[in-house]
């Protein structure tokens, strides 16, 4: 059944082109040009060598452009990689066809999953660079905007103690200035009450055993007296020492009186010599008993002490005062500062918030750049993945025969019509089955060996999409809300305070003179007006302009479409390694046409293991939900048709049911005649062909 190359030996008859880029070249390109590029290996060794280096040193400078220059690097580093470049690209384009056509897949592999990754990379700085970055400043201008407001709150504080305070503190400014003053009134006072002081205090007048004597109790107290005379008040002791005084005056008058009649007595017998006479005539002088009569006048005056009761007590007052008076007049105001730890962890005092939360914004708005800088030199290294790639397809297309050979090229349709010439069996048109394993590389749709792979990479471009639609929304709702607080959080602070205190002492007394010295002081008046408000506080956001989404959402956006345009993509992978490597080609369309062959004649065997897992699965009773979906749902009724086993057609009037009980499978009309009208499902196995009866585990496969 295999086939072997057309050998046609007719000299003048022109070999058909094998591919459609062949043929293109040759009705666009005159003949030079097309035996130039048809070359076989040795020919044109100057043209090629000179051409490829011409090609590859502008492709070179070209992805240094576009890659190492945008870098963040010394020029010199540059200049140094861009010799290197020009270099490689000169030598190898100049010398080798693989690395020319390495280099020329590096157009579908970015429109592939490593250009994918490539253009991750930017849509993920784009991300970076676009609603993250706002979300930053907008968060910073936040933060700016509660160090401010604390700030200002303790400025406002620290105005109104000052303000409240301004009264007591004019008071002690006002009572220090006035110190001399004071202590001039004062030392005047204590002047004043030395004369009442050595008053209270003297104990002139009478005779400490007199004072002894009177407190003697005729019980016999006496002696308990002197110690009863310490514990006595102002009181009592000036009291006492106003009776003492009293005595001592009386038994004065009578010391005088008894001395007066002792020398009178003497005069008189001095007078009078006669003995007997003298005694008789100066016995009057003898009656010193009448100095007595003076103790009435101690009973007198004891009863009449001239001392208001509260004496002692307004004495012992006075007295304190006087002495406290005597020290030094001051006032010391003491000061506690004490340290908290402040906002956002910073151990600083208040006065600093607003330089803290300053420094802390440029800190992170020095990291944000240079996260930025790491990533787009990230980005340049990923270019390196997308250059392996492109060498490892290559690699694998002239190694694997079976890597990636799935395509019905040109050169396939010449082979099927040569042989439909000669009379032998043909495989096209495919059978449903069949397209379904193969690729058309004209048709303008993404077809079923390619749709698997497309959906997967959209799946896995949903992370992205949804993180930008999170984040976008996020900024925006972020910028809604500072915004309605910029525009409804002002506050005018307005803070007023007057005072007027007087108070009038008249008269011209010392005292008057004192207390005008000290309660004058409170004679203050102020009036202080402070107005400031929160708006230099308030947040600034930024929006995110128009410009700035479209620049984030580009890169995502060109992350879907090359999703939607790898399938044509990796198509043209094949077209260039074919362009190059002409002979390889051929060889991989013989291998799939002579393997489409073998498929065909043993079709029913290999598709039958996947027909009775399909049956099955029809047999299967289906669930109540789709039943009533099925029922009450119009729109949703054509996925819920059974399908054919064999190509998973939808169910149609044409569609062919198997009538053996039990079984009933599906088959569309093409793909029951494919069967021979026969239903792999129920019919024996012997009844078949001898052939293999599962799926082929080496079919060629769609290379990612």
């Amino acid at each position: 059944m295999a086939i072997r190359p057309h050998q046609n030996g007719a000299k003048g008859q022109r070999k058909l082109p094998h591919t459609t880029v062949q043929g293109f070249l040759n009705w666009g390109l005159p003949r030079s040009c097309n035996q130039f590029l048809w070359r076989q290996p040795g020919e044109f060794p100057v043209s090629a060598f000179l051409l490829g280096a011409g090609t590859g040193g502008l492709l070179a400078i070209g992805l240094f452009q576009l890659l190492v220059n945008p870098m963040n690097i010394y020029e010199d580093q540059k200049m140094v990689t861009l010799y290197s470049l020009v270099g490689l690209g000169v030598v190898g384009w100049g010398t080798s066809p693989h690395i020319r056509c390495a280099s020329l897949l590096l157009i579908p592999k970015m429109l592939g999953k490593e250009g994918r990754l490539f253009v991750l990379g930017y849509a993920l700085a784009a991300i970076y660079e676009g609603p993250v970055a706002n979300l930053r400043h907008n968060l910073n201008e936040v933060i700016a905007s509660l160090g401010c407001t604390v700030e200002l709150q303790i400025n406002n504080t620290r105005t109104a103690w000052r303000v409240s305070t301004a009264p007591l503190r004019a008071v002690f400014k006002d009572l220090l200035s006035s110190k001399e003053s004071l202590k001039a009134e004062t030392h005047n006072i204590t002047n004043s009450f030395e004369e009442l002081d050595a008053q209270v205090n003297s104990e002139s007048g009478f005779s400490p055993k007199d004072a002894e004597g009177s407190e003697t109790a005729p019980g016999g107290e006496a002696p308990f007296a002197s110690a009863f005379r310490h514990h006595l008040s102002t009181q009592k002791m000036y009291e006492l020492k106003t009776k003492l005084r009293c005595s001592y005056v009386v038994n004065k008058a009578m010391f005088s009186c008894r001395r007066w009649f002792d020398q009178k007595h003497g005069a008189c017998m001095q007078r009078i010599w006669v003995p007997l006479l003298n005694h008789l005539l100066c016995l009057p002088m003898k009656f010193k008993f009448f100095c007595s009569i003076a103790k009435v006048m101690e009973v007198w005056c004891r009863g009449r002490i001239p001392v208001e009761g509260n004496f002692g007590q307004t004495y012992d007052s006075l007295n304190q005062s006087i002495h406290g008076l005597e020290g030094e007049f001051s006032a010391t105001i003491n000061l506690k500062e004490e340290k908290r730890a402040g906002v956002l962890g910073l151990n600083t005092s208040w006065r600093h918030v607003s330089s803290e939360v300053r420094d802390y914004v440029r800190r992170q708005e020095a990291q944000l750049e240079w996260t930025l800088g790491l990533l787009h030199v990230l980005l340049s290294c990923t270019f390196l993945l997308v250059l392996h790639a492109c060498f490892s397809y290559m690699d694998s297309y002239n190694g694997d025969i079976r890597f990636d050979n799935i395509y019905i090229s040109t050169y396939f349709c010449q082979i099927d019509e040569r042989r439909k010439k000669l009379g032998k069996q043909t495989l096209l048109p495919l059978r449903k089955a069949e397209k379904k394993t193969v690729i058309f590389p004209w048709d303008p749709t993404i077809q079923a060996a390619e749709m698997r792979n497309v959906l997967r990479e959209l799946m896995e471009t949903l992370p992205v999409l949804l993180l930008l639609l999170v984040l976008c929304g996020l900024d925006w709702a972020l910028y809604s809300i500072f915004d309605t607080i910029r525009h409804h959080s002002f506050v005018q602070y307005s803070f007023r305070s007057s005072h007027k205190l007087e108070v009038k002492v008249g008269g011209d007394s010392m005292l008057a003179r004192l207390l005008r010295n000290t309660i004058g002081a409170l004679n203050t008046s102020s009036e202080m007006v402070v107005d400031s408000n929160n708006m230099p506080c308030l947040p600034q956001p930024v929006p995110l302009s128009t410009r700035a989404y479209l620049k984030a959402a580009l890169p995502s956006g060109l992350l879907v479409c090359l999703c939607l345009l790898q399938a044509f993509g990796y198509r043209l992978r094949r077209v260039i390694t074919a362009f190059y490597f002409p002979k390889r080609e051929k060889k991989r369309v013989l291998f799939l046409y002579n393997d489409l062959l073998r498929k065909r004649a043993a079709f029913t065997q290999l598709r039958r293991a996947t027909i009775l897992r399909r049956a099955r699965q029809q047999r299967a009773p289906r669930r109540h939900l789709v039943d009533i979906l099925h029922r009450c749902c119009p729109l949703l009724r054509p996925l819920l048709r059974r399908r054919c086993v064999v190509c998973q057609a939808p169910e149609t009037p044409e569609s062919y049911v198997c009538p053996t009980p039990n079984c009933e499978a599906v088959y569309c009309r093409s793909c029951w005649n494919d069967m021979r009208q026969r239903c792999p499902a129920c019919t024996p196995r012997e009844e078949l062909s001898s052939s293999a009866y599962s799926d082929s585990n080496d079919d060629a496969t769609y290379a990612e």
